[in-house]
Parts: C-alpha cells; structure tokens; sequence
C-alpha cells in the first residue's frame, strides 16, 4: 500500500514515545523491532535513518526520525485524531514540544551523566541552568491542563514522556506539579495500550530463565 505507516522501534528505546503517539491517533501501523548493533546499524535500516537510531517512521515514502518530530508529523496526517490546535492558535503547543527537545533533553541527560556547565559558560550552553530548565517545565505542566491548553495534544505525548522517565529514574524533581501532570497522562487508555504493546515485545525479547 502506499500510504502504509511503518514503525520501526525497540521497545527499551525512545520508541516508546512514537508508540504512545500512534495509539493516539488510532490508524493501522506495522512494526519493526530492531535491535542495538545489529539490525540498527544494517545497510538496510540505515538507509531510513542514517544515524541508525530509533524510533522512524516510514508512512508512505514519507520518512520521518526524532520522536518529536514524529509525534508533529502524525498529528499533521491524521488531523481526526485531534492531536493538534488549529494553526493559528499553536504558540503554546510548538513552543512546549520543541522545549522538551531542545533544553530539556540536554539538560536532564546531562545532569543525569554528571556533566555540570561551568557558571562563566551558561550562557553559552543554550538551556542556563538545570534549575531555569525545571522552573519553567513546571509552570508548563501546572494549573491541571496541558501544555497547549485544556486539551490533550501531541506535544502532551513527548512533554509527558520526558517527565515520567524523569520521575522513574529521578533525574528531574519529584515535584507536585510534574506528578499531578503525569498521573493524568498515565490514565489516557493509549498511553497504556502503547505501554501494554511495548512490555509484552520486551518479553518476548527476554523470557524469564
């Protein structure tokens, strides 16, 4: 089929933001487990992503890679799942997801690897501080609602998976403001679906001896 979505994962990877993301809009998708050394790096795979990571998509001949992109990129195709605002009103929602992707993935990875910017050199390194990183996050996540407002979108989708790995692995504050804000994603039934779909493929990777 031409339009065929292709998922191309692994289930201990960032795959597990596109997964969550697919299950939200609720189209048909086909996927491919690929894994660390091998299958990522053959000539094969890496002819849809070049750095031989995961997650990507092919929809089409369409190839998306980067979980934030992926996550804009199928709202934009499957507006029927309303997963994004109308153009005119996406300020809050371009501005959280690529915040997520921008300062807050550096930031978190590289407290949690024990690299700390120099005070002279913050300025030079994009987010300032880990501090600013979470004072600002938190006020994205407060008041009850979303990222973009008092609706779900796909900004949510990576936003949120960047806070609750950060909570299960504690390289972000445990703040009230970050575990309200999780506690509501983690009840959505995709976020589950998707983490259902993605345990059961690490289990078949690695049965109990």
């Amino acid at each position: 089929m031409a339009d065929e979505l292709i998922f191309y994962t692994n289930p201990m990877s960032r795959g597990r933001i596109a997964r969550w993301m697919l299950e939200e809009t609720g189209v048909s998708y086909r996927t491919e487990v690929l894994e660390y050394g091998t299958t990522m790096k053959a000539p094969a795979y890496l002819a849809v992503n070049p750095m031989g990571k995961v997650p990507a998509i092919r929809h089409g001949s369409v190839v998306v890679t980067e979980a934030a992109a992926i996550c804009a990129y199928l709202a934009d195709a499957f507006p029927g799942a309303d997963l994004a605002p109308p153009s005119g009103e996406r300020g809050p929602y371009y501005r959280w997801l690529f915040f997520a992707a921008g300062p807050v993935e550096a930031a978190v990875s590289n407290r949690f690897l024990g690299f700390e910017v120099p005070g002279d050199m913050e300025a030079m390194i994009g987010y300032g501080t880990f501090a600013q990183v979470m004072d600002a996050l938190e006020g994205a996540v407060s008041g009850g609602g979303y990222v973009a407002g008092d609706r779900f979108t796909a900004a949510d989708v990576y936003v949120g998976s960047h806070i609750g790995w950060g909570l299960q692995m504690q390289s972000i504050e445990k703040r009230a403001a970050f575990e309200d804000y999780w506690a509501r994603l983690v009840a959505r039934d995709a976020w589950r679906k998707a983490t259902e779909r993605d345990d059961a493929l690490q289990a078949e990777r690695n049965p109990p001896a």
